[in-house]
């Protein structure tokens, strides 16, 4: 955490500088890091798939990860707050699943510092999936016979229909949901018409402006960072913005919330900027609804910046062009639910 601050008022101090205009552009790998206890085999992401998209996993028997996480989109639901068992509404705008594999740790907060910690998260938080504990959820999973050749498949014989397992099949489905292939990523590649004059105007706004403080690396997102680091930064950095009050953007005190270091308060990770025009509404409340909006505020509150509204449309055009083409995505096939389960 230290670490992330450090290099993030670094960052911020270098925005003034003429050294915006060398700008590292990064194209998006084309597979996505896996840590090496948990490589990604097409067995371990055929049995993700399923654990995904199994609304059995929750205590009501209706609510999945895919709930939320819609991949047949932009792997977000589109609510300023998503809703969980029960109707109940988190505090928090769900972020889009897609390029997940490239954040620094995962949630808004950064409290889990992978996709298998993240994947152990949403079953047992009450208002989301409504589990006991992580021990009711493996019971489910174990009550469910059909599951354990997958399981068997993916990690071998023995006792391997565990919670660990369960995090790290659904973390290897979760590292294939990426986006390379971008008009962006194809120009920086060296394909010079890959992008229009707009979007190339737009990309040098996008430094101009100083985005590239924070918004960094091939998705965006910030410097990768050794050891599951965080990549984090206060928001709102300028709290005399209009927007701040608007948008309510103070009223979640960020990773305070997690660690209850008073130094976190205002913390944030640092979101990806792809498929944007996914993803509405924006923000870690979900408070605005238009991409046009949120760079606006974003300019004001990050940077103390009033971007003309030549500027904000460069800079949205060149967003554009970080969208990628998607994997596409089938339903799988669950195994049946036993007689016994039912209520």
């Amino acid at each position: 955490m230290r670490n992330g601050m450090i290099l993030t008022a670094i960052l911020l101090s270098c925005v003034p500088a003429a050294a915006r205009a060398g700008t590292d552009w990064q194209a998006l790998p084309d597979v996505a890091p896996a840590p090496a206890d948990n490589p990604t085999t097409a067995a371990k992401v055929e049995l993700g798939k399923m654990l995904y998209f199994d609304q059995r996993l929750s205590s009501t028997g209706s609510v999945s990860c895919f709930s939320c996480h819609n991949v047949i989109e932009g792997g977000d639901d589109h609510m300023a707050t998503s809703a969980g068992v029960h109707g109940q509404k988190g505090g928090r705008n769900a972020p889009t699943v897609w390029n997940a594999a490239f954040h620094s740790v995962q949630f808004w907060d950064g409290r889990a510092p992978s996709l298998e910690e993240q994947a152990k998260g949403p079953p047992v938080n009450p208002i989301e999936m409504g589990m006991a504990d992580l021990g009711a959820v493996t019971g489910r999973i174990r009550a469910i016979p059909g599951y354990r050749p997958y399981f068997v498949t993916a990690f071998g014989e023995g006792d391997v229909v565990t919670m660990e397992n369960t995090a790290r099949a659904i973390a290897a489905y979760e590292r294939t949901l990426i986006t390379p292939g971008s008009a962006y990523d194809r120009y920086v590649k060296g394909d010079e018409a890959a992008m229009d004059a707009t979007q190339v105007r737009g990309m040098e706004t996008f430094a101009a402006t100083g985005c590239t403080a924070c918004h960094q690396g091939p998705a965006f997102n910030g410097p990768a960072l050794p050891g599951g680091t965080g990549f984090f930064v206060k928001f709102p950095t300028h709290a005399a913005s209009p927007y701040v009050a608007e948008y309510a953007l103070t009223d979640d005190a960020g990773r305070y919330a997690a660690t209850k270091d008073e130094a976190d308060r205002g913390m944030w990770r640092v979101p990806t900027l792809r498929n944007l025009a996914y993803t509405a509404p924006y923000m870690h409340n979900g408070s605005v609804k238009s991409l046009p909006a949120a760079v606006r505020v974003m300019a004001s509150t990050q940077l103390d910046r009033t971007l003309t509204d030549q500027e904000t449309a460069d800079i949205v055009a060149f967003l554009g062009a970080l969208d990628g083409p998607f994997p596409e995505q089938t339903l799988p096939r669950l195994p049946p639910t036993p007689g016994d389960l039912l209520n």
